[in-house]
């Protein structure tokens, strides 16, 4: 259970850093380019680390439902979708959303045996954790600090105060 645990911070981390890297790409190359590039390399590597740690087994596929093999497409729209949604919200809300969204997904899946998973019951504790996370998002979105609202009250004041000399 380590191992896993260990291997699920690591993935948090680097879909956290190839986000902000396929972000920082898109400024440059256009979404589709940098979706391109970033799947192409990912193919080219995922295959050669096949082929050394693999070998021929690597081609060896058994008894693969035939719509599995399109799942790379799915990679598309991940790509294009992070990359948009980093430029539009910044990297910490847009991968807080997509968090949010893959545990609630992953429980209704889990929930509804979807995709040949094995049917778990959905229980009300299941609920209320995906209800605190996106509470825990709204409060990190629009929560603020004090230091920030104290900010903003003096820059109001400031204001009215020069739009009331200016009136006088």
């Amino acid at each position: 259970m380590l191992i896993g645990l260990l291997f699920a911070i690591l993935a948090g981390i680097l879909v956290g850093l190839q986000n902000i890297f396929n972000t920082r790409v898109n400024d440059h190359a256009g979404t589709w380019s940098t979706t391109a590039l970033v799947l192409g390399l990912g193919f080219l590597a995922s295959m050669t680390l096949g082929v050394v740690f693999e070998g021929k087994e690597l081609f060896v596929l058994k008894n693969m439902e035939t719509w599995f093999w399109f799942s790379g497409l799915i990679g598309v729209g991940v790509v294009v979708c992070l990359v948009q949604g980093t430029r539009l919200l910044g990297p910490t809300f847009a991968i807080s959303i997509v968090l949010t969204s893959q545990l609630g997904s992953a429980l209704m899946w889990d929930s509804l045996g979807l995709f040949g998973l094995e049917k778990i019951p959905f229980t009300s504790q299941q609920l209320l954790g995906v209800l605190v996370i996106i509470g825990g998002v709204i409060v990190f979105k629009f929560g603020g600090s004090r230091a920030e609202h104290l900010k903003v009250t003096k820059v109001v004041k400031h204001t009215l105060k020069q739009s009331a000399s200016v009136e006088r």
